[in-house]
């Protein structure tokens, strides 16, 4: 499954365009993607986007604080799961953004009503989980665990003293 995205938003208002676009669960990976990049840059507007992404389980402090945590000193690490960004090139993607997402190879492994996916970045040796939840009433998917895509990852060559 693959997802293009010709511009990252680079605020709210954009962001719900693009979100209010496609609902399919590879969308909601790559959305997710866009509100850490947001996130990073306002808190207030990166919040209000996970929770479009999170759905009926807004996030609470605590998670704000985790993803402010992961993100510290890592601006990088959204962009890390698009083709072309690498340690090397200092994560700095292909455009348009285009992300792969993998299926999960063990889909019996997962109760009924989630789905698993997985993201790869140059930056680790395996590819990261995000787990989905899906809404019955409305077939709508949701970011459910995302905490392997906020995992660190190699650093990027401006950043390693020993590139």
């Amino acid at each position: 499954m693959q997802v293009t995205i010709q511009k990252i938003p680079g605020n709210l208002q954009e962001f719900e365009a693009l979100a209010a676009a496609e609902k399919q669960p590879e969308h909601i990976c790559a959305m997710f993607l866009c509100a850490l990049k947001l996130f990073d840059k306002d808190k207030n507007a990166g919040t209000a986007a996970m929770n479009l992404l999170r759905g009926p389980r807004p996030m609470t402090p605590y998670d704000a604080q985790f993803l402010t945590d992961r993100l510290r000193d890592k601006a990088y690490l959204p962009m890390a799961y698009f083709e072309g960004a690498k340690p090397e090139n200092n994560y700095q993607p292909n455009t348009p953004y285009v992300l792969n997402v993998m299926e999960d190879q063990r889909p019996q492994d997962i109760e009924p009503g989630y789905l698993r996916v997985f993201l790869k970045t140059a930056g680790a040796d395996s590819p990261r989980p995000i787990k989905l939840r899906k809404k019955e009433s409305t077939g709508e998917w949701f970011l459910w665990e995302y905490s392997s895509v906020l995992s660190g990852i190699r650093v990027p060559a401006a950043k390693d003293p020993w590139a």
